[in-house]
């Protein structure tokens, strides 16, 4: 009896290992726009990024309604410049380019707070 309980564990191990690999890796799998515009694609996750710090904050109290509200439209605008370069470059955005955005986007992370 004892043997079996032990082959069923190592058996119920072996699975949620195996299941905990394939949920790890997928969620690490990077989609084929992701793969063909880096740059966008690291510009638009700090675009979310902002946005959920200032949800944040705005419900701990760290930030005023009207803060949060210029702060959304500040990230809004750094996405819609994005948006707009890519267009002009034939859907990707340049290393210059991405340094400018970037910049903006500590400008906003420093109103956000640490």
């Amino acid at each position: 009896m004892n043997t079996r309980i032990t082959s069923l564990h190592k058996t119920l191990l072996g699975a949620f290992a195996l299941g905990t690999l394939l949920v790890a890796t997928s969620a690490q799998a990077e989609t084929h726009w992701e793969h063909v515009h880096p740059r966008r694609d690291q510009v638009l996750d700090r675009t979310q990024h902002l946005n959920r710090r200032i949800v944040h904050e705005r419900r701990e109290g760290e930030l005023t309604a009207a803060q949060a509200h210029d702060l959304h439209a500040q990230v809004r605008q750094t996405h819609l410049e994005q948006r707009a370069m890519a267009q002009t470059n034939g859907g990707y955005i340049t290393r210059v380019q991405q340094a400018g955005l970037n910049q903006q986007q500590n400008a906003i992370s420093r109103k956000i707070g640490p």
